[in-house]
């Protein structure tokens, strides 16, 4: 989203552009300038396309941001016979959506960049919607227009790496409107990371393709661990720290805010130092290179600065306020404030530490936000670049830049190129490419991350590009329970050259899963049984391979002590619950999947609970049970198509549930008055 990704608030994780980069960047000739697109792009297959001509040609990718800036020379042009062919300003109305504040300029550039800089996509267009001035703020109400009119202006795919940080359903409804006319949506997964549950809307849509950010493949793409007395810790390493060729290990010392005063009382000596951040003196300025300095010239082998406040952060040991002689000489990192004063409480003990840096370029960024958003399906899906990208910046500019906001368009331009490839595609069978042929991406302990981290992996252009094979569903989330011990899943398959000979099934999960399947036709049939009784939530992978070609299945079981089932009741839902223990009390959340509103009710053993709906959807259940002391959830779904729908709508404005009233035969509504305001996340 922003140039230079900000202060993220909830966790005071700071991600800041590279200053030594851009330093060392503005000491070079313009011919000599690096242009860090090139690194992202080939790292994630664009050469394989790019020998084939595909480049985007035809395609029109619809970015709703901060505008663009059409006098850039890479996206160079207003109206049908520039790069951005089209678009609305909604801020200044009647005039065309100039970008000036930037983000939107950067987002469009990693897409379809065509000059110093080349996007992933660089023959598309742009249709350029500029929905904020500033990038601070921004009303719902106009992400929703700016998507109805892409739709309307014909866009291919739409890009939005903006949005709110909670769910919002005229967002949501916006976004489902577009994929039922068959528009790709692509969205920032947001950079409230490392926390889980921190994706809003539009990353929240179910059929939105929600992109999270994994380092670059450049050499600022360190990762550290960090383990004392063998239990690891999460630290990050300070920009402009170098790599180490072995681990450092050493034991911890403790030495204040890192002032030469307070390590000359200390035995640093060829130890890990650790430090708080800041000062104790109000005013004084203790940057990061300052206690890296002071440490190293006290004989220490690695420094920790743990957060003054809560949460973790990134620091940066080049920038400007630094003595000019100055050169890092030691590995720094920065930690958590909870871990660190755990840490902090231990070194009276003489604990043994070690510390590992080395380059990950597909270690998930710290910033990125994480799932779940839902227990009924996975956000976000996939991961892409979405650090130190070099793009374009308002007037004539170029800018390293970080965030989310710069992984969803690597994401949309390889969209591009499948749906130049085959224009035949559906929206979903492109989601589904580009998902199953992703990559896994590992931590810095070799252990592949979490679903809920990663969705499917890290994309992979070349994989897309040579698959034969659409799988639909391309993920899914299910739920078992003692009384009910098999999940059975249904899978397209659409061959998209050649047959559906041949295909061979390999299940990736816990030795718990009992795992079985056959094909019937052009469906996959598979069965998971739980043989264990620990109630929990498992993740694996099914992959399928055809024709030489792997395709990967990630999924997620809920193995529950309790059960519950639904059914319908003409515009009711009424429900039961199963649970092997006397439960005494259950709150049961029913949400609509077309638009993320959620209604709850509660009930116990001698008192039916009841949920009145108002169209046909999906609805997702989710029970809380109460037993004893002890609570515990359970799932099930519901899709309802029978009943007349009772809630009226009139584009995206809805009709509000409770306020329809039936007088003599004719519906009188009560108008929603105001217009939401939604917080802008830059992502």
């Amino acid at each position: 989203m922003r140039g230079l990704v900000k202060l993220f608030v909830i966790f005071s994780f700071i991600v800041v552009i590279v200053a030594g980069l851009i330093l060392s960047q503005s000491m070079h000739s313009e011919k000599e300038i690096t242009t860090y697109l090139k690194r992202s792009a080939p790292h994630i297959g664009i050469d394989i396309p790019r020998m084939q001509g595909i480049d985007g040609s035809g395609i029109k990718i619809a970015v709703i941001d901060t505008g663009v800036d059409f006098n850039h020379p890479d996206l160079l042009g207003w109206g049908p016979d520039g790069k951005v062919i089209g678009g609305y300003n909604f801020i200044q109305r009647g005039e065309p959506p100039l970008d000036r504040n930037g983000h939107g300029t950067q987002v469009a550039g990693v897409i379809a960049a065509d000059g110093r800089v080349t996007g992933i996509a660089p023959k598309s267009k742009i249709l350029a919607y500029k929905v904020s001035e500033d990038g601070e703020g921004v009303s719902s109400k106009l992400i929703v227009e700016a998507i109805k009119m892409a739709v309307k202006d014909g866009a291919d795919i739409i890009n939005i790496s903006l949005g709110i940080n909670k769910t919002n359903s005229k967002i949501e409804r916006a976004v489902n409107y577009a994929l039922e006319k068959e528009v790709l949506v692509v969205t920032a997964a947001g950079n409230d990371g490392p926390k889980p549950e921190t994706i809003g809307s539009p990353g929240r849509n179910y059929g939105s393709v929600t992109v999270g950010a994994t380092y670059n493949n450049i050499t600022s793409s360190l990762v550290a661990t960090l383990e004392v007395d063998e239990k690891p810790y999460t630290v990050i390493p300070m920009v402009g720290s170098a790599k180490v060729n072995e681990p450092i290990t050493g034991k911890i010392v403790f030495g204040g805010y890192g002032k030469t005063d307070e390590l000359d009382k200390a035995d640093t000596e060829n130890s890990i130092v650790l430090v708080e951040r800041g000062s104790d003196v109000e005013g004084e300025l203790l940057y990061f290179s300052t206690k890296e300095d002071n440490a190293a010239n006290a004989g220490a082998k690695a420094l920790i600065v743990y957060n003054n406040m809560e949460g973790i952060f990134l620091g940066e040991l080049i920038h400007e306020f630094m003595e000019p002689s100055y050169k890092p000489q030691i590995p720094v990192v920065s930690i958590d404030r909870d871990e660190g004063l755990e840490i902090r409480n231990l070194t009276g003990n003489e604990i043994t530490a070690s510390l590992n840096l080395f380059y990950n370029p597909d270690f998930v960024a710290h910033f990125s936000s994480r799932g779940p958003v839902s227990p009924f399906y996975i956000k976000p899906e996939i991961v892409a670049p979405g650090t130190y990208i070099n793009t374009t910046q308002n007037n004539a500019g170029y800018s390293f830049t970080s965030g989310t906001s710069y992984a969803a368009p690597h994401v949309s331009g390889a969209a591009a190129l499948l749906l130049q490839k085959n224009p035949e595609l559906h929206h979903h069978e492109i989601k589904s490419i580009l998902l199953t042929t992703s990559v896994p991406v590992s931590d810095a302990y070799g252990q592949e991350f979490s679903i809920l981290e990663t969705g499917s992996g890290r994309i992979d252009i070349a994989n897309a590009f040579a698959a034969k094979l659409v799988i639909l569903p391309p993920n899914f989330v299910s739920a078992v329970s003692p009384d009910n011990l098999v999940s059975e899943q249904r899978f397209e398959l659409k061959a998209l050259e050649g047959n559906l000979d041949e295909i061979e099934i390999v299940f990736e999960g816990p030795e718990s899963i009992g795992f079985a399947h056959r094909i019937e036709g052009d469906n996959l049939i598979t069965k998971m049984s739980m043989a264990e009784s620990n109630f929990g939530e498992y993740e694996g992978r099914i992959i399928v391979y055809h024709d030489k070609i792997r395709y990967a299945v990630p999924f997620l079981l809920h193995y529950t002590q309790g059960s519950i089932s639904v059914i319908q009741q003409n515009d009711k839902l009424a429900f039961e619950i199963n649970h092997p223990d006397n439960w005494s009390f259950a709150k049961i959340s029913v949400t609509n999947s077309k638009d993320g509103k959620t209604s709850t009710t509660t009930m116990t053993p001698s008192r039916q609970g009841f949920i009145e709906i108002f169209e046909n959807s999906e609805y997702w259940i989710d029970a809380k049970i109460k037993s004893g002391k002890n609570t515990s959830r359970a799932f099930s779904a519901i899709n309802v198509s029978t009943m007349e729908e009772k809630l009226q709508r009139f584009g995206f404005i809805e009709l509000p549930e409770r306020q329809i009233l039936i007088i003599s035969g004719i519906v009188i509504t009560v108008g929603m008055a105001g217009i939401l305001k939604g917080r802008l996340t830059i992502k």
